[in-house]
């Protein structure tokens, strides 16, 4: 058996630009393909800050928790950081840098993104996707 190799510039439509209002993020819960051909979850935020999109895993580094304490709430009070929803930690958008609490110093997973068409996309990852009718 080979392994395929995911091409850079692999990319699959996770949800429209506009599905995300500015200032606001949502989690994805999507599978990926692993290099050795095993399914396996794979738990995403994508932030929308103005026309910038960002991308994180959905793990806290402090014990691998997902930040969210309820569906889609990633920010802390101000509205400004990432924050665990468990510990409070506290993650700098643009870096992922973790400047406040239990995990200070470490930082979450980025994920890549793109914006393509109008739609938020994940590059430079291979996910399982579904069968659709009438493809060979």
């Amino acid at each position: 058996m080979t392994k395929q190799a995911v091409q850079p510039n692999t990319v699959y439509a996770i949800c429209g630009f506009n599905d995300i209002s500015s200032r606001r993020a949502m989690g994805f819960h999507l599978m990926i393909v692993g290099e050795d051909g095993k399914h396996r979850p794979w738990s995403i935020i994508v932030v929308r800050w103005g026309k910038k999109v960002l991308g994180y895993l959905n793990k806290c580094p402090h014990n691998d928790v997902n930040l969210d304490w309820e569906r889609n709430e990633f920010f802390d009070p101000y509205g400004i950081r990432l924050m665990c929803g468990k510990h409070g930690s506290t993650f700098e958008l643009g870096t992922g840098r973790c400047i406040d609490g239990p995990c200070k110093g470490g930082e979450l997973t980025p994920v890549a993104l793109t914006v393509l068409d109008g739609d938020i996309c994940v590059i430079g990852v291979r996910l399982v996707e579904e069968d659709r009718a009438g493809e060979s």
